[in-house]
């Protein structure tokens, strides 16, 4: 689902982006909810990025990436945590293109994302190249999820990758690709 953010885009950057895990729900500009082989998932477009929201049996978990004010926490690399009984894996990495790059990188992305049943884009308005995107799957047991968010004024794309469930394979977790 693609849809036009309905607030202002503002001159934010990556580096201003901040990961937590357990903060309750935010105001959302869109929503998309799914459920994956009996997951609840909440995938969330704030106007300072994204939240996921995900309940199963076995509890809840809540991740938040997003430009907050008075965090000073930067967005890891990579954090692995235990969440209940879940394993919880996350990974970030930024992305410098070139301005041609960047737009054939971002078309590429909201294409993808708009057109999958588990998908939601939300473009700002003011630049088309300016997005944040999700996109999320039920695979081997796990529920796991990828967003992008493109600042398109640095050239930067910020690409995450999250797994929860029991027995996430480290090795296997990577931001990079789509």
């Amino acid at each position: 689902m693609l849809t036009t953010l309905n607030t202002s885009y503002t001159d934010t950057r990556a580096a201003d982006l901040a990961w937590t895990l357990g903060r309750e729900p935010l105001p959302a500009l869109a929503t998309l909810d799914l459920e994956l082989a009996g997951a609840q998932l909440q995938l969330r477009l704030l106007g300072a990025s994204h939240q996921v929201l995900l309940e199963e049996e076995q509890g809840r978990c809540s991740e938040t990436v997003a430009c907050i004010a008075g965090s000073s926490a930067p967005l890891p690399v990579g954090v692995a945590e235990r969440v209940g009984d879940w394993e919880y894996e996350f990974a970030a990495h930024v992305e410098v293109l070139s301005p041609r790059s960047f737009a054939g990188r971002a078309q590429e992305l909201l294409a993808l994302v708009s057109d999958h049943p588990h998908g939601l884009a939300g473009v700002f308005p003011g630049s088309p190249h300016a997005f944040t995107a999700m996109l999320a799957r039920r695979h081997e047991g796990q529920v796991q999820w990828r967003t992008w968010h493109a600042y398109p004024q640095d050239g930067q794309l910020v690409a995450t990758r999250t797994r929860v469930g029991v027995g996430v394979p480290s090795a296997q977790l990577s931001p990079s690709g789509v």
